[in-house]
């Protein structure tokens, strides 16, 4: 079975990853070997409830082991995530929190860095990872303690994917007609802008003809007549970069 791509648990991964990489983690060292599967950054999809980049699952947790958890996902498959003290395991954060489009500047609280043993059996987690389905295991590079609240959200959006949202890189653009790739299955999907299709590149209003190939976006909408007509459409990017002169500060000088 293959296992399908979790948008907002991407978005969280990126995040959290990209934070982890500004600040290691001080109780490792060059110089420490790398042990178990857990390390393995691998490539793939998201297994019984997975995604890039790298892979995982999300499920409830069955068994809590030294080295290992076993979940549930919701298709009732079980499988292994194995960790290692090279595996990020985190809870919380604002990043798990479905943003409005008009909250996309607003700063994302990290999430927090929680030991294994934290984890106990009944709750949900997200594994990130390299995923083998068909031995049915994940080797863990971070590990998401999801609360109920959020897990449910993201069953809902799992739900509701293709009906009322849809999230991709545009790999096409006819006329009034876009053409995505990305969410279940890293599947072809498209939608057409109408007359109150609103677009915006973070805060800044743009227009259709903004929008180039290679754009990721995000999209709310219906199914309207077998088409997805599209209300909004955000373009995703990096947030601006700061000038050092919020709040009164002054700029750096540059280097001479």
């Amino acid at each position: 079975m293959k296992a399908r791509i979790l948008p907002l648990l991407l978005l969280i991964c990126i995040f959290s990853l990209g934070a982890i990489a500004q600040s290691p983690d001080p109780s490792q060292n060059s110089g420490q070997t790398a042990q178990g599967r857990g390390q393995r950054a691998g490539r793939g999809q998201w297994g019984g409830g997975t995604m890039g980049p790298g892979s995982g699952v999300m499920g409830t947790v069955t068994e809590v082991a030294p080295d290992h958890f076993t979940i549930k996902t919701d298709s009732g498959e079980l499988y292994t995530v194995h960790y290692s003290v090279n595996t990020h395991i985190l809870k919380g954060g604002g990043g798990q929190r479905r943003r409005r489009q008009d909250q996309a500047d607003l700063p994302i609280t990290p999430p927090q860095t929680i030991k294994a043993s934290d984890i106990k059996v009944g709750d949900a987690i997200a594994a990130s990872g390299e995923v083998d389905a068909n031995a049915k295991s994940v080797g863990a590079i971070a590990i998401f303690q999801i609360d109920p609240e959020r897990a449910k959200e993201i069953r809902e959006m799992q739900a509701n994917y293709g009906k009322t949202w849809l999230m991709g890189k545009v790999t096409a653009i006819n006329a009034v007609k876009v053409t995505l790739q990305g969410g279940p299955d890293n599947a072809v999907r498209t939608f057409v802008a109408d007359e109150n299709t609103t677009f915006r590149k973070r805060r800044v209003p743009i227009t259709l003809a903004d929008i180039q190939v290679g754009d990721m976006v995000r999209v709310e909408g219906a199914m309207k007549n077998g088409g997805f007509v599209a209300a909004t459409v955000a373009v995703m990017g990096p947030p601006p970069q700061r000038t050092g002169q919020e709040n009164g500060a002054n700029p750096v000088p540059p280097p001479q």
